[in-house]
């Protein structure tokens, strides 16, 4: 999907990267390129032990879109880590969006 803008966010836990998945997806015409998952070493430190990385493709417009309802749908369950939107991905930065740890 190169040419697409890609918007990711990082939630607590699997379930609210479902929801936020299933969020994403109908509030733009975008498509849920993956989910990624990571333990970090402070994992019981944190309100569920897993974060889970969305990422979400399509057009800028609606990449916005998504990202704001998966937010919303992502902190009524554990809560959002952290979320970036990039416009126009470099040839370089497509490739390292290929890596997926699932």
């Amino acid at each position: 999907m190169a040419g697409q803008a890609v918007g990711l966010l990082e939630v607590f836990g699997c379930v609210a990267a479902f929801v936020a998945a299933d969020a994403a997806a109908k509030a733009g015409n975008v498509s849920i390129e993956s989910l990624d998952k990571n333990k970090p070493a402070n994992a019981d430190a944190l309100p569920v032990p897993l974060i889970m990385c969305l990422k979400i493709r399509g057009p800028v417009a609606d990449v916005r879109a998504a990202m704001e309802a998966a937010k919303a749908a992502a902190s009524s369950i554990t809560g959002v880590v952290t979320e970036y939107i990039i416009p126009a991905p470099d040839e370089n930065t497509e490739k390292m969006l290929k890596i997926s740890a699932i």
